[in-house]
């Protein structure tokens, strides 16, 4: 305890004397570890730095490319690499995240989904920092969801239902009662265990009362917003299961071969994606595109144009919306740059000499 004590005590001289009255010195990047990260932001801000990402996105100011999967040999599963450019900040965002590795916690002592982000000033493309992305890819996608019932979801929505019960799940409650008020949370999960566990987080966490399903149709049928969480492989939800008026956040769909929905459920729904080039070719509005169910006329547009003003957002309290968020850059660039911000204004993290001039 005394050694762990010393060494954070050294770290936090080391931070102190490089960072000088609250900006990085020349040449200097900062490191954040997943505590750090953790320590520096919270989910009410993310919400807003979410929408700031949505918002440059459909204003021109973000150049974002095609993000990259690398899919390995099972049982592991796949890396993501999305970089970013906001015009705004002027920050140039990198980060690699991994899912779908189970036996990273049994083999490797690590966690089965991990996330670095590099953030690198797109003036002189110096690296001003590294830190750890995992829980930013969390708070940023549970971010999105609040994001989406803000703007979709009737105004007197009160009951989630949740398809999937693992982390972002939890994220996703974390971040929707920031923008309502839930009264109860319905929940489904094939793994009996999971389901009872995430039942005594969320009300030990929150006190909202979570009742676990007898199966995806109860569950389904009691939603006022519907979050589906998981690394579905097929119809999860039935289009004959959603109520008019259900908000549907769909998050778990993000590279060819998932799905959670199915196809019939957009026929006659308000369709919004967070960027369209990428839920038609890797989100779950690829599904119903590819039974022509519907046509890319028929998606309403992107999130950001509707919290622009520019398209209208939920019209009447029957109609069906569904967001369809495959995550984007941007969504990480404009919060690992707030958690940079905050680390510099707190001196938080360890500067270290990355460049020699």
């Amino acid at each position: 305890m005394v050694l762990m004590a010393d060494r954070a005590r050294r770290r936090r001289e080391q931070s102190a004397r490089a960072l000088d009255h609250g900006v990085i010195t020349s040449m200097k990047t900062l490191l954040l570890n997943r505590e750090d990260v953790g320590s520096l932001i919270s989910m009410k801000e993310v919400i807003g730095t979410v929408e700031e990402a949505y918002k440059a996105f459909n204003s021109g100011q973000v150049i974002q490319p095609a993000y990259t999967c690398i899919h390995l040999p099972p049982p592991r599963g796949e890396i993501d690499f999305k970089l970013a450019y906001c015009e705004t900040n002027e920050i140039i965002s990198m980060k690699a995240s991994s899912g779908g590795f189970p036996n990273n916690p049994t083999e490797h002592g690590v966690p089965s989904g991990m996330g670095t982000v590099l953030l690198f000033d797109a003036k002189t493309c110096a690296l001003i920092c590294v830190m750890d992305g995992s829980l930013i890819t969390g708070l940023r996608t549970g971010a999105a969801g609040a994001v989406s019932v803000r703007a979709l979801a009737r105004k007197n929505a009160k009951t989630i239902t949740s398809i999937g019960t693992g982390n972002q799940a939890r994220m996703q409650i974390r971040a929707i009662r920031e923008v309502m008020t839930i009264e109860s949370i319905h929940a489904w999960d094939d793994q009996l265990q999971a389901l009872a566990q995430y039942k005594a987080d969320i009300e030990r966490e929150f006190g909202i009362p979570v009742v676990t399903a007898r199966s995806k149709q109860d569950a389904v049928e009691q939603a006022d917003i519907l979050v589906t969480t998981t690394r579905g492989k097929g119809s999860l939800v039935e289009a004959a299961w959603v109520r008019p008026g259900t908000h549907i956040v769909a998050i778990g769909t993000d590279t060819q071969g998932k799905q959670e929905l199915e196809p019939e459920i957009f026929r006659n729904a308000k369709i919004v994606n967070d960027s369209i080039a990428q839920c038609i070719e890797k989100g779950e509005t690829w599904h119903p595109l590819h039974k022509n169910i519907i046509h890319g006329d028929d998606i309403h547009g992107e999130i950001g144009e509707i919290l622009l003003g520019r398209k209208p957002g939920r019209e009447t309290d029957d109609e069906i919306t569904i967001f369809d968020a495959t995550g984007m850059a941007i969504q990480d660039n404009t919060t690992a740059n707030l958690i940079y911000r905050n680390a510099i204004a707190r001196n938080t993290g360890m500067a270290f000499e990355f460049t020699c001039p």
